[in-house]
């Protein structure tokens, strides 16, 4: 199985607007190559140097229907959504998407994707419950980084160009 966005490449830069003090948008993703009998799918997205040394996570989604091959970006921040699918509890303590927001440096972003033979039901809307409920039910697993942090304004700036850069700085 590959995870992909349009938004940006495995092992690049998240964007601006994907941030917790931007616009707070969950990327777009995209996969291929499924396992036979999928279910349903589940997303999980974690910052592996989260504090007390805990991965800190700004996104879960579950039973999400085996015949997807995409999740569209700046999904609402509702426990529900069409389709049946759900959404946890990210470490903001609100659910859906929880963009990064490094207390410092640059860190990493981990998004995974799990193809599962069943509709799984945690018993809370939390990562650790949603990876003991799909624990025995994974078909295989898919993974997409990008990192975020120090400096992000100013490189997404330059990626922007000129005329965009000059409007931010009217703007701001």
């Amino acid at each position: 199985m590959v995870l992909t966005s349009p938004d940006f490449a495995d092992g690049t830069l998240l964007p601006f607007e994907c941030a917790y003090d931007s616009e707070n948008r969950s990327p777009a993703l995209s996969w291929v190559d499924a396992p036979y009998g999928v279910k349903s799918f589940a997303v999980l997205c974690q910052d592996p140097e989260g504090p007390a040394g805990r991965p800190w996570t700004h996104w879960l989604a579950w039973n999400i229907p085996g015949a997807e091959t995409r999740f569209a970006a700046g999904l609402p921040q509702y426990p529900r959504l069409e389709g049946g699918i759900e959404q946890g509890l990210n470490d903001y303590l609100e659910f859906g998407w929880g963009g990064p927001c490094p207390p410092v440096g640059v860190h990493t972003y981990s998004i995974m994707l799990f193809a599962l033979d069943a509709f799984p039901a945690p018993v809370a809307p939390t990562a650790s419950a949603l990876l003991a409920a799909i624990a025995d039910h994974t078909l295989g697993s898919a993974r997409l980084e990008a990192s975020y942090g120090e400096g992000h304004v100013f490189s997404s700036l330059v990626a922007i160009g000129k005329d965009a850069r000059a409007a931010y700085s009217r703007s701001a």
